[in-house]
């Protein structure tokens, strides 16, 4: 009987991630290559900046995962599970309505900063005080934003943040 119940569990489950893929592909492939875009592809593990054992696009490779090498297909893949779970993240953990665009803005910046720090911003308190403008220059700005690397100022973090404003305005 267990073996049942699970087996038409995991029928609905595959159809209910299927019909929600399926609902938003487009929506998918425009964060994937945002992401792709400023993340670049690795097809080897590496250490970043932060110590984080990273592959692909930035995927930060969790302890139970052992890749040391992957391909781009198999990295997009990843991506795709990894912005997924961030929709989820972002709808448990803001508690104000989000466009799409603020949506897309904050996958990409938590997918860069890690959920961790942006559970302990200000800019999400912010955000969840309904105070979007000050979330953003938290967020985005150069005086206040994430777009620091070991304490030094980073172009490439402060373009990619400006991308996000413009995601977050739309």
């Amino acid at each position: 009987m267990s073996s049942i119940y699970q087996y038409f569990l995991a029928i609905i489950l595959m159809l209910y991630t299927t019909a929600s893929f399926a609902k938003n592909t487009d929506q998918l492939i425009e964060e994937e290559k945002f992401i792709e875009k400023y993340e670049g592809f690795s097809s080897a593990a590496y250490t970043d900046s932060n110590g984080q054992r990273v592959i692909g696009y930035g995927h930060a490779v969790s302890s139970d995962e052992h890749y040391n090498q992957i391909t781009k297909k198999l990295s997009e893949t990843i991506l795709i599970k990894d912005i997924k779970a961030l929709e989820i993240f972002i709808k448990n953990t803001v508690n104000v309505p989000l466009s799409q665009g603020q949506t897309e803005a904050l996958i990409s910046l938590i997918y860069n900063w890690g959920k961790h720090n942006f559970l302990k911003s200000k800019g999400l308190e912010y955000l969840n005080q309904d105070n979007y403008d000050a979330a953003a220059h938290e967020f985005f700005s150069k005086e206040k934003g994430i777009v620091n690397i070991n304490g030094k100022f980073s172009k490439g973090l402060y373009r990619r943040r400006q991308a996000e404003l413009e995601l977050w305005n739309d």
